[in-house]
């Protein structure tokens, strides 16, 4: 269905050692074929985290949109993965940036680049990784601003996960979503880690309106439905004329969510940079996670998707089904499609006697860790038991200073419906 026309980063960030280590893992290790996939133009990658004697197996493909009405109109879609941060080989990186507006890819590619740069450089990453992630997002947002870029009606949101040894630490700016896949008995259940940032929710909404915005949809503004209702349902049933966000008796920005970087005509009425942070514990029950742009889950919901990554063992098989699926049913409801990009990270070989070692690693020593500053700023995932929560947490401006970080490429592939013979995961009962 096209070729990917994607802003990755996939490379280590350190010495040509760290690179020779990570190679000598993946050749030693279960991770299958160290070939070209045959649709996804990637190999397998493999890293491994040595502190919880477990690895990761993980692969990543973004689309460019079909955007009839703009021929020339690029991915503004940017990916990353950095493994080995600080030198550190139990500390890796993911995350998906989905830039918006007239100069998005420009600001998604910045704030790709310098999120990473200044986690590299925080020497206190290891020990407080939620202070060294809000550090890192405030900086960068505010870098963003004073560059050269536009960023007046651009930006970027990004859903990010840092591991930390057993610990997954979600930082999420806007509306793309991570989710990992837990064993439950003989089923896979599908648990979001992050909240997407929009008006659809209650507290974002009020945040944002407190901060003057009106929210509203483009009916509304239009005329053609009354502008004092402010109850719109759910975005599954309303998805299609979301609310959005406009500053007082204007037309504009018009944003439909409520946090990302850059943006900076939207920060007037309350849109901000400030990463909502969960934590989750791995165990022997966590499959497999990822993380993806919005442009996937439009259609999609999180247990679908799982669903379907599930049916692979490789998880470039399941990125490439998935991203198929997702471009399907885009064209199936509308005329267009918009920017589509995945990380799936296979989590194998981690036990529950590593759930509960700490290694020395960041001081956490609880499986139910729960950060939270100020009542007004809790939140919990409905349904969810699993060990994370919500961390919504102020912070002091840190002195960060820039730190070169590797190169970055352009990949291409070929997207294409799933294959027609796949293995599926294994997932063993008692």
């Amino acid at each position: 269905m096209g070729c990917v026309l994607g802003k990755c980063c996939t490379c280590n960030r350190y010495t040509a050692s760290s690179e020779s280590d990570t190679a000598q893992f993946c050749d030693a290790s279960p991770c299958g074929s160290r070939g070209k996939h045959i649709l996804t133009g990637r190999s397998l990658e493999c890293v491994r985290v040595p502190s919880h004697n477990y690895y990761m197996e993980y692969s990543l493909l973004t689309q460019r949109g079909y955007y009839p009405d703009s021929p020339d109109k690029g991915n503004q879609d940017s990916v990353c993965v950095s493994t080995k941060i600080r030198g550190n080989p139990n500390i890796h990186f993911f995350g998906v940036f989905d830039g918006h507006g007239q100069y998005g890819s420009e600001c998604s590619n910045f704030v790709k680049e310098r999120v990473v740069q200044i986690l590299c450089k925080d020497s206190a990453l290891s020990q407080d990784p939620v202070r060294a992630y809000n550090a890192a997002f405030f900086t960068t947002n505010d870098e963003l601003h004073k560059s050269k870029i536009d960023d007046s009606l651009s930006g970027t949101t990004a859903i990010t996960v840092l591991v930390v040894g057993n610990m997954l630490y979600v930082a999420n700016v806007g509306d793309s979503r991570a989710v990992i896949a837990v064993k439950d008995g003989n089923r896979i259940i599908a648990k979001d880690m992050s909240n997407d940032q929009t008006p659809f929710r209650k507290d974002e909404c009020e945040r944002v309106k407190l901060a003057g915005a009106t929210v509203m949809t483009i009916d509304q503004i239009e005329g053609h439905k009354d502008p004092g209702i402010q109850i719109w349902g759910d975005e599954e049933s309303q998805g299609n004329d979301p609310p959005r966000l406009w500053l007082p008796n204007s037309f504009y920005p018009g944003t439909a969510f409520t946090r990302s970087v850059g943006d900076s005509t939207a920060e007037k009425i309350g849109v901000t940079a400030i990463p909502e942070i969960s934590v989750l514990q791995l165990t022997q029950n966590h499959l497999f996670f990822l993380v993806a742009s919005d442009g996937v889950f439009e259609f999609l919901t999180s247990q679908a998707i799982v669903d379907m990554a599930a049916r692979y063992t490789d998880p470039r098989d399941a990125c490439a089904a998935i991203t198929g699926e997702s471009y399907k049913l885009w064209l199936r409801h509308e005329n267009r499609t918009d920017d589509i990009t995945i990380i799936i990270v296979h989590i194998k070989g981690i036990s529950d006697s590593d759930a509960v070692a700490t290694a020395g690693l960041n001081g956490v020593h609880s499986r139910h860790r729960v950060i939270e500053r100020g009542a007004s700023e809790r939140s919990a995932f409905a349904g969810s038991s699993e060990a994370f929560r919500s961390i919504r947490s102020d912070f002091s401006d840190a002195s960060i200073s820039q730190h070169h970080v590797g190169l970055m490429h352009r990949s291409t592939a070929i997207v294409v419906p799933s294959p027609s013979q796949h293995r599926p995961l294994e997932v063993e009962v008692g």
